[in-house]
């Protein structure tokens, strides 16, 4: 809604600038009139004589046709309307005049505290039929139902999966990070806050998102996500027993045909 303002008080100030332009443009006199261009050739044609490049008959019948021109220029020319101070003044009124009585009309009649009420309706749509949206239409669906139960852990971690699914990662982060206020020692929620912080820092895991991997790690040992991105932290800063510590455990706990088990074990840094 404060957008919407913004975008309407600046359509108010250029309408009132191009008045003002028009106005101005009206009310001044032009620089070069008829009389003074017509009185440039005839000097013009005169030098050209003076100089010898002109003879006697060519400049006669030049000045002659130059004179025509003019003439026919002076007979066919009308005074252009010209503005005055007064009328911009009562012109500029009026817009002011205007976007006071649609802001005072808005404020009596209108409810700028409300939602778009044709975006409510869509998102009523939405959760009749789960199974049939997009990751952006779930993640409005769930910001709904967390709207709803602010207090409701489950909701909160909806939202922030919905959000990541969305491609939505500073969303999701700050859903998350609800969700650890309430649940401060909820090794999932952290897991996710620190994926989620990946994601919006273009893949690279920075201090914020390792500190939450490492609290992940902390309540609960098993969480195997936050271990691979702390051991793919610390092997870029090629620390190699972090990285033992953190990789041996996920790779004994998948599968060996599993594909990134593979690239894990050949990524690892061996013991000295």
């Amino acid at each position: 809604m404060i957008a919407f303002w913004i975008m309407t008080g600046l359509a108010a100030a250029g309408a009132a600038l191009l008045v003002l332009t028009g106005a101005r443009s009206g009310a001044d006199p032009t620089p070069a009139t008829q009389a003074e261009i017509g009185a440039r050739e005839l000097a013009e044609l005169d030098r050209l004589k003076a100089r010898g490049l002109l003879d006697e008959a060519a400049h006669a019948a030049a000045r002659a046709e130059a004179a025509r021109r003019l003439l026919a220029g002076q007979s066919g020319t009308t005074p252009a309307p010209q503005t005055g101070r007064r009328d911009r003044l009562w012109v500029l009124s009026g817009i002011a005049a205007a976007t006071a009585a649609a802001l005072g009309l808005y404020i009596l009649t209108g409810s700028p505290g409300l939602p778009d009420q044709a975006y409510q309706r869509r998102v009523d749509d939405w959760s009749t039929r789960l199974e049939t949206l997009q990751p952006a239409q779930l993640a409005a669906v769930a910001a709904r139902a967390a709207q709803d139960r602010p207090n409701d852990p489950q909701a909160l971690a909806m939202l922030g999966a919905a959000r990541f699914a969305a491609d939505d990662p500073l969303g999701a982060a700050s859903a998350f990070r609800r969700l650890i206020e309430r649940e401060p020692e909820n090794a999932q929620a952290w897991a996710r806050l620190g994926e989620s912080l990946v994601r919006a820092n273009d893949d690279q895991i920075g201090a914020d998102a390792e500190a939450a991997f490492r609290q992940a790690v902390k309540h609960d040992p098993d969480q195997l996500g936050a271990r691979f991105f702390l051991g793919e932290a610390a092997l870029r800063r090629g620390d190699a027993a972090t990285t033992r510590a953190m990789w041996t455990p996920l790779i004994a706990a998948l599968d060996p045909a599993d594909p990134r088990r593979k690239d894990l074990e050949r990524r690892l840094p061996r013991a000295e």
